[in-house]
């Protein structure tokens, strides 16, 4: 998941790491401002949306640091097999754990529109937290067979080696490859299914019970063009490794700009379109964020 190899010039590869550096902390600092906010309200943390929205922002800030930090050790410091094993767990659960949190955020906003009178039961807090503990446990399931596989394949001489801390480099037999496309295939398909299928419920219900209203249909439809945007985001970290190796293949000269785009738009990028997608368009949520962010400063601005 991190981006290149040791094929760059000094000054590239600085360039390359410069640039994601300081992407990742804008977005780490805006996604920061969120779960202080939340984190600051009480409504928010009895309110299972918005449990179930910062796990995605907690877990996109998880995934964006280590992504970050594995492509840096690449050039850095040499990884051993463990170490390396351990990050890369830990990489592809949370990798995994987006989108599953996003088709749980779907099946929530179904019952809140189509089952408004079981919402309250149905969708508790303490359930959301359950739900996000189910969550970790799938997402952790693929990252240990990719272990397992290891164990299996490879002699435990091979864990005391230094490695390029690379997914494809480290787990690399075709066992691997094989267990990859499979769970990538059933988790794409489960959460493209279960976004379509709830949100088109969605805009039927919104229809029917607004009537004549169009500012209620209007805010569905919208509510549904955003989740297909965060279905795309979705898709592209599925399908990347398939298109970088077509494009490696048409210009290998490029091999190293498209691997670092390609880190960029599936790894970096959609960390912070997550968080916008959700927390700016939320009114309530935002003008807790200017509230408690922008207000306090004001403030403590005054008092000096």
């Amino acid at each position: 998941m991190n981006s290149t190899t040791r094929l760059d010039s000094f000054s590239e590869a600085f360039s390359k790491h410069a640039i994601t550096v300081g992407l990742a902390l804008i977005i780490n600092c805006i996604n920061g401002a969120f779960v202080y906010t939340y984190f600051q309200s009480q409504v928010f943390q009895r309110d299972s949306r918005y449990v179930l929205y910062i796990h995605l922002v907690i877990n996109d800030m998880i995934l964006l640091t280590l992504s970050v930090a594995l492509q840096i050790m690449t050039y850095t410091i040499p990884l051993s097999f463990t170490p390396c094993c351990l990050m890369l767990l830990v990489l592809v659960t949370t990798d995994k754990n987006s989108p599953l949190n996003l088709a749980g955020m779907a099946l929530e906003r179904y019952i809140a529109v189509c089952r408004p009178l079981h919402h309250v039961q149905i969708c508790t807090v303490q359930r959301a937290y359950a739900l996000i503990a189910l969550i970790w446990v799938v997402s952790f399931i693929p990252g240990l067979s990719d272990v397992i596989i290891l164990l299996a394949t490879q002699p435990l001489s091979v864990f005391a080696k230094s490695v390029l801390c690379h997914y494809s480099s480290v787990y690399n037999t075709p066992y691997h490859r094989a267990q990859s496309a499979a769970v990538q295939v059933l988790l794409f398909t489960f959460v493209f299914l279960t976004v379509i299928i709830t949100y088109l419920k969605v805009l039927s219900t919104a229809r029917t019970v607004s009537g004549s209203n169009q500012a209620s249909a209007r805010n569905a439809r919208n509510t549904i063009l955003l989740h297909g945007v965060q279905l795309f985001l979705c898709m592209l970290s599925f399908i990347s490794p398939f298109i970088t190796v077509t494009l490696i293949t048409a210009w290998p000269l490029e091999r190293t700009k498209i691997l670092f785009s390609g880190f960029l738009l599936t790894n970096v990028l959609p960390r912070l379109l997550s968080s916008l997608i959700y927390g700016v368009r939320d009114k309530k949520f935002s003008s807790q964020v200017r509230q408690h962010l922008f207000c306090k400063g004001c403030s403590s601005v005054e008092k000096t």
